[in-house]
């Protein structure tokens, strides 16, 4: 009786440990030390429970696996895809203190419930994952001690709840981003080979976690004395000459010095081939124009252009490499040089190009905007930039101030306005416990955007081509929002795959025509209405375990045939009497986001839908105000 008994406990034992085994996690975590070298310091006993095993921690009720600690067991080679990667409610990973090397899989996106990640001191290389910034759980990054390179991206600031990130000792290269995660109290970059000026948001660091980048300046380390949206000047050799580990200089070292000593002789000989073109064309060059007539101030086929500005004289083509203001100009009176002279924050990256604050100074702050990749020519930059420039003031458009056009060099520069972007302040502000913008301000903000792009495609019979989030650029008073970048995207070449930047915003149709039209304007503003409802980035949502949903399917599927609370940003249902308005303006966004370009409203009408919304407040600005000179 008593054996019987025993056998019963036992059978009844094992069932309980059988039902609770994550079976699934057992099978990714054997495919994942089967494909990976290691060491014989990780021993997996195939006859105990997964839960049981060295470095693995299961939830409470021993179902699914949430942790994976393995430091230093010596795994060695590529971490494998489709293998950690279905540890669906994973948590922590870490692997550091290994030989892993190659590129991380991009599989791992697929972690949602990741927490910590820590790769720190192994052979990683590649560029920075771009699957990071969508696992927005993550509190804690460490991939330091490895051999990342590329820049550090400006998406970063979507891990909102992030605590620690540790990227030292890599080979991280240009400017920093202006990460400003509210949450964010250890960051470290040092050693790395970044450039330009720390930006104003992470000077509450200490020195020590930038040190080792001899290029970057500002904040706790040197004052900058240049700014860093023009390219670097070469560093003294002294500077460039690096060691290895066995005390001799290394290939990367004798590659720099080579190729620094031949630029050196290449810029001395044209200089002296350029002195001698020089004197040559002295002795038969005709008499100078007058000095009221400047470089820029003379189209290409000689006709005097009033819509320029010129900050010199001269006629010359090397005179021709300076700044030009367009339009009014703001009542700006500083020269190329004075801006050569200014120091430089990184305000953020995209496709076009990166954007600086340049402080002057005599104390002037503007917005240097360094274009990237321009197809354009010479002569299609300057009258395309000349025609933006005369697109008339508006309450509600940033205007273009100035350009400079070389070889080398593509710059647009802007107003400055220092309460930041609609994605600064929409998203930015998560974790901190408080939304710094209440429905009123967000639907007078949509409808101020609304505003100006109706004036773009009205007034000035041009799209926009780039509508996101980041290029809605706020005042204190929400209803004298801008919109800012409008008409670039005509300068990039339209052969080429659409630009990524307008990934999240952009309409289907963009894809096959490869450029942007009014109609496409139309659905950019649908999916900025949207995201102005639902608190949630275009380009980050994702339903369950599928990747990539864009906005507006997201939207369609959680909305279904009703329209449900469900779908608004949390942060707004705590103001009462507000859920018909949401409601009302959702129906407009739907209907901007529209699949087919003939099924979307004009602009215009969709002004008119969203004023009726807010007709209920107090007077709004009516639409066709000029921006006032204090504003």
């Amino acid at each position: 009786m008593a054996h019987t008994l025993l056998s019963v406990l036992v059978f009844l034992f094992f069932i309980r440990v059988s039902s609770a085994e994550p079976a699934r996690d057992r099978a990714a975590l054997l495919d994942f030390i089967a494909k990976t070298p290691h060491s014989g310091r990780l021993r997996w006993n195939s006859t105990e429970s997964t839960c049981d095993w060295t470095g693995v921690t299961c939830d409470a009720n021993r179902s699914s696996v949430i942790t994976l600690r393995l430091p230093g067991v010596g795994l060695v080679g590529t971490v494998p895809a489709g293998t950690l990667s279905r540890l669906s409610s994973l948590r922590v990973l870490s692997l550091r203190s290994n030989r892993l090397s190659g590129a991380l899989p991009t599989d791992f996106s697929s972690l949602a419930s990741l927490r910590h990640l820590y790769l720190q001191e192994n052979l990683l290389s590649g560029e920075f994952p771009q699957w990071i910034p969508k696992m927005v759980r993550l509190t804690r990054l460490d991939l330091s001690g490895n051999g990342f390179s590329g820049e550090i991206p400006f998406a970063v600031n979507n891990l909102t709840r992030l605590t620690g990130l540790f990227l030292q000792r890599n080979n991280f290269s240009g400017a920093l981003p202006s990460i400003a995660i509210p949450t964010l109290n250890a960051f470290n970059v040092s050693d790395n080979h970044l450039n330009g000026s720390i930006p104003e948001s992470l000077t509450v660091f200490p020195a020590s976690s930038f040190a080792g980048n001899i290029q970057l300046c500002g904040g706790p380390l040197q004052p900058c004395n240049r700014p860093f949206f023009l390219s670097p000047s070469p560093a003294p050799a002294s500077e460039l000459v690096t060691k290895s580990r066995t005390g001799k200089l290394s290939t990367a070292a004798i590659v720099v010095i080579a190729t620094a000593a031949a630029a050196m002789l290449s810029a001395l000989l044209v200089m002296l081939i350029w002195c001698a073109v020089r004197r040559r064309e002295e002795k038969g060059k005709p008499p100078k124009a007058p000095a009221s007539v400047g470089a820029r101030g003379m189209d290409p086929m000689g006709t005097a252009s009033s819509s320029s500005k010129d900050m010199s004289s001269g006629v010359g083509e090397a005179d021709r490499n300076r700044l030009v203001f367009v339009g009014e100009g703001g009542g700006y009176s500083f020269d190329l040089e004075d801006l050569l002279r200014a120091s430089a924050e990184v305000l953020g990256k995209g496709s076009l190009g990166t954007s600086y604050k340049a402080v002057l100074e005599e104390g002037t702050t503007v917005v240097v905007k360094r274009l990237k990749d321009v197809a354009a020519s010479r002569r299609e930059f300057e009258g395309h930039l000349d025609a933006l420039g005369r697109v008339a003031d508006h309450i509600n458009v940033l205007p273009l101030r100035a350009y400079y056009y070389s070889k080398d060099e593509k710059l647009v520069v802007y107003d400055h306005l220092p309460a930041g972007s609609l994605t600064a302040v929409l998203h930015g502000s998560r974790g901190s416990g408080r939304s710094l913008l209440d429905w009123d301000s967000r639907l007078r903000v949509a409808l101020a955007a609304g505003r100006g792009l109706s004036h773009l495609h009205n007034s000035a019979k041009i799209p926009h081509g780039n509508i996101k989030a980041s290029n809605i650029l706020l005042r204190n008073d929400p209803s004298l929002a801008v919109v800012s970048d409008f008409g670039l995207t005509p300068l990039f070449s339209s052969a080429a795959q659409p630009p990524t930047h307008v990934a999240g915003y952009r309409a289907p149709e963009v894809i096959e025509i490869r450029r942007a039209t009014f109609k496409s304007d139309v659905y950019s503003y649908g999916v900025l209405l949207l995201e102005i409802l639902t608190g949630r980035a275009p380009n980050q949502t994702s339903i369950g375990s599928e990747e990539g949903i864009d906005l507006p399917r997201w939207v369609q599927s959680v909305v279904r045939e009703e329209w449900t609370a469900e779908v608004f940003d949390a942060e707004l249902m705590r103001y009462p009497g507000v859920e018909e308005e949401m409601v009302q303006l959702l129906q407009v966004a739907m209907a901007c986001v529209a699949t087919m370009p003939d099924s979307r409203p004009e602009i215009s009408e969709v002004v008119r839908m969203i004023e009726d919304i807010v007709s209920r407040s107090e007077p709004l600005p009516s639409d066709d105000q000029r921006l006032p000179e204090s504003a």
